[in-house]
């Protein structure tokens, strides 16, 4: 069976990744991260909708141990998010160390386990530079690395590498997509902020100023 293994957070991204998957293999298995981030539980809600809409068996993993190790104003035991658009005076606070190296290796472990070749990402082009761990050539290592380190030659892939985040919600769009299933919210509130970078950057992505978003927002 052709079969991946998908990152999903339950933001934007990795939703329309998730539409885009499921249309290209037989069968698209979810992981979501429990690492004790402050829009967690909010980010597993939507992650679990959005894998029972699209029929993705789906599986929660508890990293609890981020917020013993590491530093972030992203976890629950940092300082306060930084409201703002993405710059790195601004939002350096809520790098999460090697998040995504972690992430990926459980997933590899995961796709290796079963048999499964392909571990899917949405890292894209249009993340912001002060996030190492979302660079393609940070994709392109892991994925070298995770085929060297299994029998099965698991390979780790970002299909938006190329793409912009204007771009994916465009392609969201085309592929039926309903973006209230998503959050992105850094603050974990029961409606997005409007006011963190990362709810700036879904504004600018979806158009809100043209009257497209159709996310819920305090202001």
């Amino acid at each position: 069976m052709n079969e991946a293994v998908i990152l999903l957070s339950g933001g934007m991204d990795s939703g329309v990744l998730l539409a885009w998957a499921i249309r290209r293999y037989e069968r698209v298995h979810a992981l979501t991260f429990d690492y004790g981030s402050r829009h967690g539980a909010r980010e597993q809600e939507k992650a679990r909708g959005l894998a029972k809409c699209y029929g993705a068996p789906f599986k929660t993993v508890g990293l609890s141990f981020f917020n013993e190790l590491f530093t972030s104003s992203l976890l629950t035991g940092g300082h306060e998010i930084p409201e703002g658009p993405y710059a790195r005076d601004n939002i350096s606070s809520t790098v999460v160390p090697f998040r995504n190296g972690i992430m990926l290796s459980v997933a590899v472990g995961y796709a290796e386990d079963r048999g499964i070749s392909t571990v899917l990402i949405a890292s894209h082009g249009g993340d912001h530079p002060i996030y190492p761990d979302c660079r393609q050539a940070f994709t392109e290592a892991m994925s070298r690395a995770a085929q060297e380190g299994t029998f099965s030659r698991v390979s780790v892939q970002a299909p938006f590498a190329s793409l912009d985040k204007k771009e994916i919600a465009e392609m969201g769009r085309k592929l039926g997509l309903d973006f209230r299933m998503t959050y992105s919210c850094y603050k974990g509130g029961r409606i997005h902020c409007g006011r963190c970078a990362t709810c700036l950057e879904r504004k600018a992505a979806l158009g809100y100023d043209l009257g497209r978003d159709p996310t819920e927002y305090e202001q």
